[in-house]
């Protein structure tokens, strides 16, 4: 029977004698392995590590709430209650505003362009920065397709008409639709459906259309709008206890580091094709009423996204400092973008 190691006695025994130690490791996922996309693909990181590391890292993918509830993961990982954690960025605004930019950004970039300025225009770099004073290494590990931007029981005519309801909405989005006069509460994804059939929120977003089907939202709102202006792509962690992470060797760091590269591949791919049959299901067998919001409403809601943006750049110098990298970057590749891609 393998033993199983806290993390403080595992970075001493890696220590002491190399990466031949074997490692069990509990990762904490804030969303459910059930779920397309947000729980497979971490457990996909789960299994291609155990068995990429030849059994020298076993790692158990833990539902919410099996060792931490999903909301806790964070203080999981880093205080090593968790050797690791399968989140957003997004979820931990609370602690760490600046993080929410490296998770998803209303009006911001497809994959491709969120994806170059991570790898090659400092995202990357910041992300270290932001979790290293909590001891936690963070390895972008997934990105998905755009998302929807609401279930709502009634038809939203114009924005006028969000005003006084109360929405479970994710990250920086939600300070666009609290502009818009919306009550916002941020729901992990197991609590979203109880509480809109108790009425306990009008209206929410979650994810995309394969990932919604899922959790059976149409069952209570049937009217479903696009485009995920608050997430046209969305960036996902595999967090590490930082002490832990630094017991490595240099060849299972790599290891890791790979698996989440191949991991962000796959889970494009997946997440783009899974959504055509989810839609038909939603429209032909549950009778969805599919909706694109008016350039006036889109319009209206990147305006209230400008004067978010500015007030977090005003109080928060991480928040102003990453913010200002990721604009000047997609300043510059707009020349590209305008030359390269059809309307």
């Amino acid at each position: 029977m393998k033993k199983i190691l806290t993390t403080t006695a595992l970075v001493a025994a890696m220590a002491a004698g190399g990466a031949s130690a074997q490692q069990t490791w509990n990762m904490q996922s804030t969303y459910s392995g059930s779920l397309p996309q947000l729980g497979t693909l971490g457990q996909r990181i789960a299994d291609q590590i155990t068995a990429l590391s030849a059994g020298e890292i076993t790692i158990t993918f833990q539902n919410p709430g099996g060792v931490v509830p999903a909301l806790e993961v964070f203080d999981a990982v880093g205080s090593g209650a968790v050797e690791a954690g399968w989140s957003t960025p997004g979820y931990w605004a609370g602690r760490v505003p600046a993080l929410q930019l490296l998770a998803a950004v209303p009006f911001g970039p497809r994959a491709g362009e969120y994806l170059a300025w991570l790898k090659f225009g400092g995202g990357e770099e910041y992300l270290e920065e932001l979790y290293e004073p909590h001891n936690i290494k963070s390895i972008i590990c997934g990105i998905i397709a755009p998302e929807a931007s609401g279930w709502f029981r009634e038809e939203i005519s114009t924005v006028d008409d969000l005003r006084g309801l109360s929405m479970r909405f994710f990250g920086l989005g939600a300070k666009v639709m609290e502009r818009m006069g919306v009550s916002t509460q941020l729901l992990a994804g197991g609590d979203i459906f109880p509480a809109l059939e108790l009425g306990t929120i009008d209206a929410t977003e979650f994810s995309m259309p394969a990932i919604d089907l899922n959790l059976g939202f149409y069952q209570v709102a049937s009217h479903y709008y696009f485009p995920g202006w608050h997430q046209q792509s969305t960036f996902f962690d595999l967090m590490i206890n930082l002490d832990l992470w630094e017991g490595l060797d240099e060849t299972t760091q790599l290891m890791i580091e790979t698996v989440c590269d191949a991991n962000i591949t796959y889970g494009l791919a997946e997440g783009e094709a899974i959504q055509v049959e989810a839609l038909r299901t939603l429209e032909e067998e549950h009778g969805v009423n599919i909706h694109r919001w008016s350039a006036e409403s889109l319009a209206s809601l990147e305006a209230a996204w400008d004067e978010v943006a500015a007030e977090l750049v005003a109080e928060d110098e991480d928040f102003a400092r990453v913010y200002e990298s990721y604009t000047s970057f997609r300043e510059g590749y707009s020349r590209w973008s305008d030359l390269a891609y059809l309307e």
